[in-house]
This record gives C-alpha cells, structure tokens and sequence, in this order.
C-alpha cells in the first residue's frame, strides 16, 4: 500500500479526445500505467508525472496533481467490501476507485481517491 501522485486532466467530451491525449503523451516516451476516464475527466498514473503533466500543460490541458491510495491486494470475493467498508465506518469517503487484474491473476490493482489519505492508509495497514 502506497501514497501514489495521480495526473487529473479535463477532457472534452467528443470522439478523438482520448485518443490524442494518449497520443501526446506517447510521442513523448510518456507510459500511462494506469488510466480512468469518466465522460469529461481522465485520472492517470504514470511514473514520471511530473513529465506528463508539463507535457499536457504546454499543449494546455487543465491539469492537477493530486495524491491517492494504490494498493495491491489479493484476488478474492469480498476483500474490497471489507476494504471499502472498513473505510466508510471510519468516515472517510472514497471520491473514486480504480482496480484491475489479468484473468486468472493472484493480486488486483486498485487506485482510491479518498477524503482523507493519511488516515486511510494507517486504517488500511493492517490489511
């Protein structure tokens, strides 16, 4: 479980958007790890952010840096309920979530935006 910084870029929402900013970013050597994209908004992980973000702020992307939780955990039924649960009886909100896996992985990748990230990771550490 890490505190991880996570690229928020507004997009348009019309077709082609999110094809020239994976474009930009790809001409640019820049390898997104991780992408969400919700109808005007895309929330991407990339290693070298501070890179991507100059580059989408030179072709003038609104952008902003914001810090989240990323986790990896096991692939089971029922360990992002206890997880998510867990976090909401405590009183912080998770403004949203990102996971995935590969068929037939061991371990999902999850990115969480939360209210309040220094509680939530000594909440979740004992997972």
């Amino acid at each position: 479980m890490e505190r991880i910084s996570e690229i928020f870029v507004v997009l348009e929402n019309t077709p082609a958007t999110l094809g020239e900013l994976c474009t930009h970013l790809a001409k640019n050597d820049i390898n997104i790890e991780s992408i969400g994209v919700f109808q005007d908004t895309a929330k991407l992980w990339i290693r070298n952010n501070k890179k991507a973000a100059k580059v989408l702020e030179d072709l003038n992307y609104a952008t902003e840096v914001r810090q989240v939780l990323r986790m990896e955990l096991k692939n089971q039924p029922g360990l992002l309920a206890k997880i998510t649960t867990t976090l909401g009886k405590k009183g912080i909100n998770i403004e949203s979530c990102i996971a995935t896996s590969t068929k037939d992985a061991k371990k999902v990748a999850v990115i969480m935006d939360v209210s309040d990230i220094d509680r939530a990771l000594r909440i979740l550490r004992t997972f």
